[in-house]
């Protein structure tokens, strides 16, 4: 007997970001297998996959390098606590992160999510200061239009309302810079917004210092704020203002890690050591739920003492360095090397861009396209003269994203804007035709 899965997933699925009233109004896409960049659904049907399933996947689904590192694993445990005891499989991965991020940084605490990576960073900054003696230094500061998750201190520190608002009752209070994004403020050149922002941020270190445990930044780009790309020079210019006010700098990497923005991380960029820095997303290749919170020795130091002084960091998780999601990024790291994937990348990265301009810029309803390496936003609107958003009723970019289905491309929208973010091994036919599908999804809808 044949399942009807579409049916039975209405029936029991509550989905993540889904006006579920909508879904179950809805024909929807049950996906039942997938090889390199593509998925298939449970109809045979074979789509590109335009997104990295939710910019989790690296290099290509069932990549036998990572397939092989799981099957060797279960073979030795699947998992064993951190609790009280050690594993290979987390020390191993632990030591190839260190090798790869800032040179600053040295030790790795493990969780399960970008969300509790974030959640568990927010505790480290605040009892960091607790343990030196700084008891006031209890606010963070983070951007407008931040998001760094979905627990209750990650949400605190986004400021996205459609995410966050109607939760603002359960939250702990927060202060919000300016964001620098040209294209929401016109006549303003992004030097100018750059320095309109920085300047918001000397003003409340230079009064608040005293106050402020930590500044959380997505470095260069905020994903889902619709992929602002912050301006040249703006992550640097942040770090040189939290270290002469003495406040703690937490970049969270979830998104931009792992190559995204061309560099393994995108404070390479910038030159930016960061005093903790936050993974998830692509650490497994899109394989298995892992995060990890990395730290500075400084950082770490203050956490040491006597059990009766209770400095210890009270946090953790059944799974905590889970050895099956270890092997799985462990075998992902391996990759960039052997496949020479940055270095490849960069061709890439031009060839998409160039593709963009081609296809996409000269479309009356493409406001803006903005991209960072492989990350992506095209933002439609309804008067481009004007910069004249569509009706927020209308869901265009949802409407898109549904449509170009059609065309054998699975892409999501951030309300109006267009997602395009491909696995790092993508080719460049491949590319075409997730620009190409776009073009015609847009020009259709």
């Amino acid at each position: 007997m044949v399942k009807n899965w579409a049916l039975l997933d209405k029936k029991y699925i509550w989905h993540p970001f889904t006006q579920m009233n909508d879904w179950l109004n809805d024909d929807n896409l049950i996906i039942e297998r997938a090889e390199g960049v593509y998925l298939y659904d449970t109809n045979g049907n074979k789509y590109l996959d335009g997104i990295s399933s939710l910019w989790v996947n690296i290099h290509g689904h069932r990549k036998e390098e990572i397939d092989q590192a799981i099957i060797d694993q279960i073979h030795r445990f699947s998992h064993s606590t951190l609790l009280g005891l050690g594993s290979v499989a987390s020390i191993e991965l632990a030591e190839k992160l260190i090798t790869i991020t800032p040179s600053n940084l040295a030790k790795v605490f493990y969780s399960d999510s970008g969300s509790t990576s974030v959640e568990v960073a927010l505790k480290i900054a605040f009892q960091y200061w607790k343990n030196t003696g700084n008891e006031k230094k209890k606010l963070f500061v983070g951007l407008d239009q931040a998001y760094h998750g979905d627990t209750i201190g990650s949400v605190s520190l986004g400021a996205i309302d459609i995410f966050h608002s109607i939760f603002h009752p359960l939250l702990f209070g927060t202060l919000v810079i300016p964001t620098p994004f040209p294209y929401h403020n016109p006549g303003s050149t992004p030097e100018e917004l750059k320095d309109k922002c920085l300047n918001s941020f000397m003003e409340l270190a230079d009064k608040r210092a005293d106050e402020i445990a930590a500044l959380v930044v997505e470095p260069c780009v905020q994903g889902a704020a619709g992929m602002i790309v912050h301006p040249k020079g703006f992550l640097k210019d942040l770090e040189t203002i939290c270290r002469n006010h003495d406040i703690l700098l937490v970049c969270d990497e979830v998104a931009t890690g792992f190559g995204r923005t061309g560099t393994m991380f995108a404070c390479e960029r910038e030159k930016v050591q960061p005093d903790i820095m936050c993974l998830a997303k692509g650490l497994t290749g899109g394989y298995l739920p892992l995060a990890a919170t990395l730290v500075s020795d400084k950082i770490f130091e203050a956490f040491l003492g006597p059990y009766t002084d209770y400095k210890t960091f009270f946090h953790g998780h059944s799974y905590t360095g889970n050895a099956l999601a270890c092997a799985a990024a462990s075998a992902c790291l391996d990759i960039f090397d052997q496949d020479r994937v940055l270095e490849r990348l960069h061709q890439k990265i031009e060839f998409l861009k160039n593709c963009l301009l081609k296809s996409l810029a000269d479309l009356d309803h493409v406001g803006d396209i903005r991209q960072c390496g492989f990350m992506v936003g095209v933002e439609l609107v309804e008067d481009k003269k004007l910069r004249k958003p569509y009706p927020t009723e209308l869901r265009i970019g949802a409407q898109v994203t549904r449509n170009v289905r059609r065309h054998g491309v699975i892409l999501r929208p951030l309300g109006d804007v267009v997602v395009l973010m491909p696995p790092l091994s993508i080719q460049n036919d491949e590319i075409e035709t997730i620009v190409k599908a776009t073009r015609e999804s847009i020009q259709e809808v």
